[in-house]
């Protein structure tokens, strides 16, 4: 805590007859970017002498998320210029090695680990920023050589790139879902429907559906006095938003193979030389979507995750190529409150 005399300073803090006075991170109303940054302007106006600087940088580094400045690079600069320059650069080697300043480095350390949990990259500047404030034997500067050699390296080895900044529609976010669940399958369609377009249905929202033609042969194939189950709800986290989708499955198939090992290469038979009768045994190799706990037929996101919607997909899967679902009785297996997706949409905002 701090007070400091100037005349005109931003709108978040107390202005009392051009006395602005600063008490914490937490007291500030208008939280945005600016207003972080006019803290650590405050902060470095305090003079030469000023002390406390790894308690406000710890306070700092707190309150990022609720100013959004998590995955800002320039915020993190300006908080390790607040640091003074020469004074932490060891100047032997025993300095070097027994961490000179231990307290100021760590906390420059801990910065830099916040930054790699927020997939912010170091650059050049904040490289140059280290080099001063702590030297080139500094362990602040090793970790960011380590974070500039393996996180690029990281960066685009997900097979499922998202886009930067995440879109902040909800139904973007359920596309971007169903596209990256529906990767099994090359043959998988990906369609929106709206619920509206159901006769008698309760709701207006939209249905983001993912269905093979593979998984439409299966409902075919399917016997109809066995039900389907439709289950739910099933999450999956889009960076740090979670989405909650749904399954039409039903129980595994029961499959006679042959006992034999198709890694034995001990006995082939050669044509013309093994005489007596050939085996015309076929093994038929089941598909990606059936799986041992069961066969899935097509997920999907819907915009209030809750039964109406559920049902409307099940008529909008009926008229998309599956008409033999309205012959097969179908269970509705929800393990959690329909309201659920609100709380993904209010994150969101956030």
């Amino acid at each position: 805590m701090f007070r400091l005399l100037i005349s005109h300073f931003h709108t978040s803090v107390t202005v009392i007859k051009n006395i602005v006075i600063y008490d914490n991170f937490e007291s500030i109303t208008s939280k945005t970017r600016d207003a972080y940054l006019d803290m650590i302007k405050i902060f470095e106006n305090k003079g030469v002498q000023r002390q406390g600087h790894v308690e406000f940088i710890y306070s700092a580094l707190r309150n990022m998320k609720e100013f959004s400045v998590e995955k800002d690079l320039e915020v993190y600069k300006a908080l390790i210029n607040v640091l003074p320059k020469g004074k932490y650069i060891p100047t032997n080697i025993f300095q070097s090695e027994f961490m000179h300043y231990p307290k100021q480095q760590q906390c420059a350390i801990d910065l830099l680990e916040q930054m790699e949990d927020n997939a912010v990259l170091p650059d050049e500047e904040l490289e140059k920023i280290l080099l001063n404030t702590f030297g080139k034997r500094g362990f602040p500067l090793r970790k960011l050589w380590r974070m500039a050699y393996w996180m690029p390296k990281f960066k685009n080895l997900s097979p499922w790139p998202l886009p930067y900044p995440l879109p902040s529609s909800t139904l973007e976010l359920a596309k971007l879902a169903v596209t990256r669940m529906s990767t099994a399958d090359l043959q998988t369609q990906i369609r929106v429907f709206q619920t509206r377009d159901v006769p008698d249905t309760r709701e207006d929202t939209w249905i983001v559906s993912a269905q093979s033609k593979t998984q439409r042969r299966l409902v075919s194939e399917h016997d109809t006095s066995q039900p389907m189950y439709v289950e739910g709800t099933f999450r999956i986290w889009i960076k740090n938003v979670p989405i909650n989708y749904f399954l039409l499955r039903a129980d595994a198939k029961c499959r006679l193979k042959p006992d034999m090992d198709l890694d034995d290469v001990s006995n082939i038979p050669v044509p013309m030389v093994s005489f007596g009768p050939s085996k015309k045994e076929v093994l038929n190799y089941t598909s990606v979507h059936e799986q041992k706990d069961g066969v899935i037929f097509a997920i999907c996101i819907t915009g209030t995750s809750s039964c109406d919607s559920l049902l409307s997909w099940i008529r909008h899967l009926e008229k998309d190529g599956n008409s033999s679902l309205s012959s097969i009785p179908i269970v509705f297996s929800l393990k959690t409150a329909e309201k659920e997706m609100e709380k993904v949409v209010s994150s969101i905002v956030k």
